[in-house]
């Protein structure tokens, strides 16, 4: 594939291809990615800790409850800041930019970073899964070996749902286990989408 083929090309074989050049400092969807898997894990830990003290403390639950949500408050702030520096951090270290490219045809689209990205993702990702198991933190290794993932492939068959940002010029392919996603150029963002679409029998259109 010519890395400079941003428009969306049918090639011979009949799969169209493009590649995309994300800036990771002006679009967040990265960012959004990571921070919402923080999220869910924080909201977790506070139902467990606010079921535990409706348990424990049933004659103090509200001072307790409101206890824990300043706690809570504290400690998101904290999470926020953290993701925030660390994205800043992993944006550095790629560049700047996020390059991947992308093959699609009837059966399904295949997102894949570019060689010379991935190597890197992979040695960024290994050398987090090693500190979040030497620091005891589950989070942080599995986010570290997930970061080593290069390539994600959605057959349409499978897909139960698609979400469509056009400011982001991001398409969402989610199956039941699994999530993919798809960048396009501008111009080419609607041919894009009403193909994934057209194609995706199992969704609600």
């Amino acid at each position: 594939m010519n890395e400079n083929s941003e428009r969306v090309v049918l090639c011979e074989d009949g799969k169209y291809r493009w590649t995309y050049r994300m800036n990771l400092y002006k679009n967040p969807t990265v960012f959004f990615m990571v921070y919402k898997i923080f999220l869910c894990i924080f909201a977790a830990g506070f139902v467990i800790m606010a079921a535990a003290d409706a348990v424990n403390f049933k004659d103090s639950f509200l001072e307790r409850f409101l206890a824990d949500l300043k706690f809570s408050g504290y400690f998101l702030c904290g999470i926020t800041v953290l993701c925030l520096l660390g994205y800043i951090a992993y944006a550095a270290m790629m560049g700047g930019k996020y390059t991947v490219e992308f093959e699609m045809d009837e059966k399904g689209i295949l997102h894949r970073q570019t060689p010379a990205e991935a190597k890197k993702a992979k040695k960024l990702g290994k050398a987090t899964a090693i500190a979040g198991a030497a620091s005891g933190s589950l989070t942080a290794a599995g986010a570290g070996l997930n970061a080593q993932r290069v390539e994600m492939y959605s057959e349409f068959s499978k897909v139960k749902k698609v979400k469509v940002y056009p400011a982001r010029r991001l398409i969402k392919v989610n199956e039941t286990f699994g999530h993919n996603q798809a960048y396009t150029a501008k111009e080419d963002f609607e041919f894009v989408k009403n193909y994934i679409v057209s194609h995706c029998d199992n969704i609600k259109k």
